[in-house]
């Protein structure tokens, strides 16, 4: 992705967005440019503010798996998991659910 799409999700969160394509936007950004931590905080905000946008679950797992947190993944994928079932989205539970056996 382009340094443009970055300042532009920096510049719309920053602005007090509350609009959570944004913010997920932002964290996986951050997350394919290694900046791991920037990306946690920003998936924790989003979480904070839209506990129930499932899709951020399955991403900060994998990208807490891949900073050797392995049990803050295990609690976000539950989390998701318990989100996608709220939501009745049988095809995020599944993957959450896939991804949480593979951790083992």
């Amino acid at each position: 992705m382009s340094s443009k799409r970055l300042a532009f999700l920096e510049q719309t969160t920053a602005k007090g967005s509350t609009d959570p394509f944004a913010w997920y936007g932002l964290a996986l950004e951050y997350r394919n440019l290694e900046r791991y931590e920037e990306s946690l905080r920003t998936f924790e905000t989003l979480r904070a503010s839209n506990p129930d946008y499932v899709a951020m679950y399955l991403m900060c797992g994998g990208l807490l798996e891949k900073m050797s947190r392995k049990d803050d993944a295990r609690a976000w994928y539950e989390a998701g998991i318990a989100a996608a079932k709220a939501k009745r989205d049988s095809h995020a539970q599944g993957e959450l659910e896939g991804a949480l056996a593979a951790l083992g």
